[in-house]
C-alpha cells in the first residue's frame, strides 16, 4: 500500500512538473513572457513568478530562486521517493503478486508493438503515444512563445527600432528554437542516468531508454543549429556581425554559445549509425566533449536560466561519479571458461550482499586491451544460484572482443588480469510468473539475458513451492559449435540444480550446418587465474540498503548546495548595494556554482561510499581469503562436454540440459508456427538478438492472429 501511495505521488509532482513546462510560454505564472526580452541591450532578463516575489526563499537566492523551487526541487523529490520505492521494492522482492498478470492488466494491449521498421525502430504504443505527448509539447511551446514575441512586431515599432519587420521576425525565431531546445535538453540525460531512480520507477533501463536519449540528442542539436543560423541571418542582415565575437560581461555571451555549438556538432556527426558503427571509438571519445558543451552552455546563458535544464544533468552526475568511484576498484577475476565458440566466460568473486535481477549488465574495463574503453555485457549469473559469482559472457565479434579471446584462447593463456567493473544495472526485478508460458527467442550471443532468468525460475522451482510456467527457449546459431553457450545455463562450478525441476523445452536452431562438424568436438577449457592482493569482490557501491543510501546521497548533496549557493548569492555574489554595477561577470558566477555544484556532489557522494565500505570491510576481507578449489577432474577440460549431442555427459545436471534440447540443422526456426502453437491465455514473448529477428517476432504479435502473446524486446544499443 505504502509503495502505490509513493508512486502515486512521484506520477503527481511529475504531472505538475509538465504543466510548469506547458504554462512556461505563457502569462499565467509571470508578468511578461518568459523570458522578457529586452530590446535595448540584446539581453534576457529573468522576472521572478508573481506568486514567489517577495519570499524569504527568492529574497536569498535571488533571480535563481524561482527556477530553484519551480525546476530543480520537484525532480529531484521525485528522484528521492523514487528511491524510497526501491528500495521497499527490494526489502518484499520475494513475495510474488500473483494478481498482477498481464492478462488482466489494462496496460497489455498498449505494450504491444505499434510500429516495427521506421527512423523509431519498434516501438509499442505506450511509447508512441508519449512521444505524441512530448512533440505536442514542442509543438505548443513553438506556437505560443512565437504568438507572445510577434505580437507587439508592427511596422511603426520596426521603424523605432531601426530595423524591418522581416529581421525583428528572424531575431525572435532564433530565440524560439533556443527556448524549445532547453526543453529537450530538460530530458536529454533522464536516460543515460545508468542508477536512475525514476527510470526503475516505471519500468525502464537506462540500456532500453538509449533511444530516447537518441531521439532527444538529435532535437536538441536540429533546434540549437537552427536558433544559430537565424542568429547569424539576423547580425548580418543588421550589420551587427561583431556580435558574435562578444562575451559580454553580463547576459548572453554569444561566444561560448558558439564555442558550446562548435563541440555539439561535433559528437553531433559521430552518433549517425554509420559513423558509429564503422568507428566506435571516434565516436566513444567525442562524446566525452558534452563535458565542453555543457560548460559552455551555462556560460552562455547563465547559470540562473541553467537550473530550467539542470535537474536531469544533476542525477545524470551524481550517478557519474558513483560510477567514477566504483570504476577505481579492481575486482578478483576467479575463473574463465574458454568456449570453442570463440567466447568466454569471465568469472568474477561476488560478495553475497550484492543483489541484482535477472538479465542486468555490467561495464568491463581491461587496461591491458584500452585503458579508456568500457564494454557493456549482460550478466549470465543468478544472485540468488550465485551467491559467490558474478558471470559475463564475451563473444569474440569485434577488435576488442577478439584481444580478449586471444589472450586466454593462446597455448600460454593469461594467469591474471586486471579488470575493472562499473554495475551491475539491471532493471525493474520481473515478475517472471504472471504468465502461463514464457517463449524465449534468442539469435547468437542474444541467449545471454536469459540465461540468467532461466537460472532465477530453475532457482524457484527449486527452492520453492512456487509453480513456474513453461519455457520454451528457440535459440538460432550459425554453426554447431555454437551450442556449447547452452552449457551455461547451468553454473561453472559443481551445482545440485538441474533443469528437471522445471518445465523446459530448448529449441536450437543451427542455420548454416546441415550436419554437426568436426570443430564440434573441442572442449570447453576452465581456466583457474591467481589471485591479487589488491583486488577486491564486486559488491555493492553503497551497501545492501543502496537505494536509500542513494536517495541521502542525492537529498543531502541538494541541501548542501542550496546552503552554499545561497550563502554565496546573498553575500558575496550580489550587486553591490552601495552602487549600480555589479562586482562579478556572469561567467564568474556560473564557475562559482558549477564548482560549488560538483563539491556539493562529491561531498556526499564520498561520505557515503567510504561509510559502506567500511560496513562492509570484514564481508569483503572474509570472501578475499576464501580459496575457491579447483574443480577434480582433468586440468583444462570443463567435464569433457562435446557438442555433437551424441556423447552422454558426465553429471546427471549436465544431462538435464541434453534432454531438454532439440537441435535442428539447416533450417530456420518458423516463428509464426511456434507461437501460434503455444498454449495459454497469456504467453509471455520475449526476443533478444538481431533487430530483423526482433521485428519479425513482434510482427507475429501485433498481427492478431491470437490475443495470448505480450510481446517485449531485450535490445542494447550501447
Amino acid at each position: 500500500m505504502l509503495q502505490q501511495l509513493i508512486k502515486l505521488l512521484v506520477v503527481f509532482i511529475f504531472l505538475g512538473y509538465i504543466v510548469i513546462w506547458i504554462l512556461m510560454p505563457t502569462n499565467v505564472l509571470y508578468v511578461h513572457s518568459l523570458p522578457l526580452y529586452h530590446t535595448s541591450d540584446s539581453r534576457f532578463l529573468w522576472r521572478t513568478p508573481r506568486f514567489l516575489k517577495g519570499t524569504t526563499f527568492c529574497i536569498f537566492f535571488g533571480d535563481q530562486g524561482a527556477n530553484i523551487l519551480i525546476f530543480a526541487v520537484p525532480v529531484l523529490v521525485m528522484a528521492c521517493l523514487s528511491c524510497l520505492y526501491l528500495h521497499l521494492q527490494m526489502k518484499y522482492r520475494n513475495h510474488v503478486d500473483k494478481s498482477s498478470t498481464s492478462k488482466s492488466s489494462g496496460l497489455a494491449r498498449w505494450r504491444r508493438p505499434a510500429f516495427l521498421k521506421g527512423p523509431l525502430g519498434t516501438i509499442s504504443w505506450i511509447e508512441l503515444f508519449f512521444s505524441f505527448l512530448f512533440v505536442g509539447l514542442l509543438a505548443w511551446s513553438s506556437w505560443a512563445y512565437l504568438h507572445g514575441i510577434f505580437a507587439g512586431i508592427t511596422s511603426s515599432s520596426a521603424a523605432q527600432m531601426r530595423k524591418t519587420v522581416w529581421e525583428i521576425k528572424m531575431q525572435r525565431v532564433a530565440l524560439t528554437q533556443a527556448f524549445v531546445g532547453n526543453i529537450c535538453l530538460a530530458f536529454l540525460f533522464f536516460p543515460v542516468t545508468r542508477a536512475s531512480p525514476l527510470l526503475r520507477l516505471f519500468g525502464l533501463t537506462s540500456e532500453a531508454s538509449i533511444k530516447y536519449h537518441m531521439w532527444l540528442g538529435h532535437a536538441v542539436m536540429a533546434l540549437f543549429t537552427g536558433h544559430s543560423i537565424c542568429a547569424t541571418i539576423y547580425w548580418a542582415t543588421t550589420h551587427q556581425i561583431s556580435r558574435a565575437l562578444k562575451w559580454d560581461r553580463v547576459g548572453i555571451s554569444n561566444v561560448a554559445g558558439e564555442v558550446s555549438l562548435v563541440f555539439g556538432l561535433a559528437m553531433w556527426l559521430t552518433t549517425f549509425p554509420r559513423i558509429r558503427r564503422n568507428f566506435f571509438e571516434l565516436f566513444l571519445y567525442t562524446h566525452y566533449l558534452y563535458v565542453l558543451f555543457l560548460v559552455f552552455y551555462v556560460f552562455h546563458v547563465g547559470f540562473t536560466y541553467t537550473f530550467i535544464t539542470l535537474p536531469g544533468f544533476y542525477l545524470f552526475l551524481v550517478d557519474r561519479y558513483l560510477r567514477f568511484i566504483q570504476s577505481q576498484q579492481k575486482v578478483r577475476l576467479v575463473s574463465v571458461r574458454v568456449l570453442p565458440c570463440k567466447a568466454v566466460e569471465l568469472n568474477f568473486s561476488k560478495s553475497p550482499g550484492l543483489i541484482y535481477n535477472p538479465s542486468s549488465i555490467v561495464f568491463v574495463n581491461i587496461p591491458a586491451i584500452s585503458k579508456s574503453q568500457w564494454h557493456p555485457f549482460t550478466v549470465t549469473s543468478n544472485s540468488n544460484m550465485d551467491c559467490d559469482t558474478l558471470s559475463v559472457l564475451v563473444k569474440s565479434e569485434g577488435t576488442w572482443t577478439g584481444k580478449l579471446y586471444a589472450e586466454f584462447a593462446s597455448p600460454s593463456p593469461l594467469d591474471y588480469l586486471n579488470v575493472s567493473l562499473e554495475g551491475p544495472y539491471g532493471p525493474t526485478p520481473p515478475n517472471l510468473l504472471r504468465h502461463d508460458m514464457l517463449v524465449m527467442v534468442s539469435g547468437g550471443s542474444g541467449i545471454t539475458p536469459f540465461i540468467s532468468i532461466i537460472r532465477e525460475l530453475l532457482f524457484i522451482a527449486s527452492t520453492t513451492n512456487t509453480k513456474v510456467p513453461p519455457v520454451l527457449l528457440v535459440t538460432s546459431f550459425q554453426r554447431t559449435v555454437d551450442l556449447s553457450m547452452l552449457k551455461l545455463l547451468l553454473p561453472a562450478t559443481d551445482t545440485t540444480y538441474d533443469l528437471s525441476a522445471m518445465d523446459i523445452t530448448i529449441e536450437a536452431y543451427v542455420t548454416r550446418e546441415k550436419e554437426p562438424s568436426m570443430e564440434s568436438q573441442k572442449f570447453t577449457q576452465t581456466l583457474w587465474l591467481r589471485p591479487n592482493d589488491s583486488d577486491r569482490p564486486v559488491y555493492a557501491l553503497l551497501g545492501s540498503n543502496n537505494w536509500i543510501w542513494l536517495g541521502a546521497i542525492i537529498l543531502s548533496s541538494f541541501i548542501i548546495f542550496l546552503v552554499l549557493i545561497g550563502l554565496l548569492t546573498h553575500y558575496y555574489l550580489n550587486p553591490d548595494k552601495q552602487s549600480n554595477h555589479e562586482i562579478y561577470s556572469e561567467t564568474s558566477k556560473a564557475t562559482l556554482s558549477m564548482l560549488v555544484m560538483c563539491v556539493s556532489i562529491a561531498t556526499s557522494a564520498t561520505i557515503g561510499f567510504l561509510w559502506n565500505k567500511w560496513q562492509s570491510y570484514r564481508d569483503m576481507k572474509r570472501i578475499q581469503n576464501v580459496d575457491i578449489e579447483t574443480p577434480m577432474g582433468s586440468p583444462g577440460h570443463d567435464d569433457f562436454w562435446h557438442y555433437n549431442f551424441n556423447r552422454e555427459l558426465e553429471s546427471f545436471p549436465r544431462q538435464s540440459i541434453l534432454q531438454a534440447t532439440n537441435v535442428h540443422y539447416g533450417i530456420r526456426p518458423n516463428f509464426k508456427r511456434i507461437l501460434i502453437n503455444c498454449d495459454g491465455s497469456s504467453i509471455g514473448v520475449m526476443v533478444s538478438g538481431p533487430a530483423q529477428m526482433r521485428r519479425s517476432v513482434a510482427r507475429i504479435c501485433k498481427s492478431g492472429l491470437t490475443k495470448n502473446l505480450h510481446f517485449e524486446s531485450i535490445s542494447f544499443s550501447w
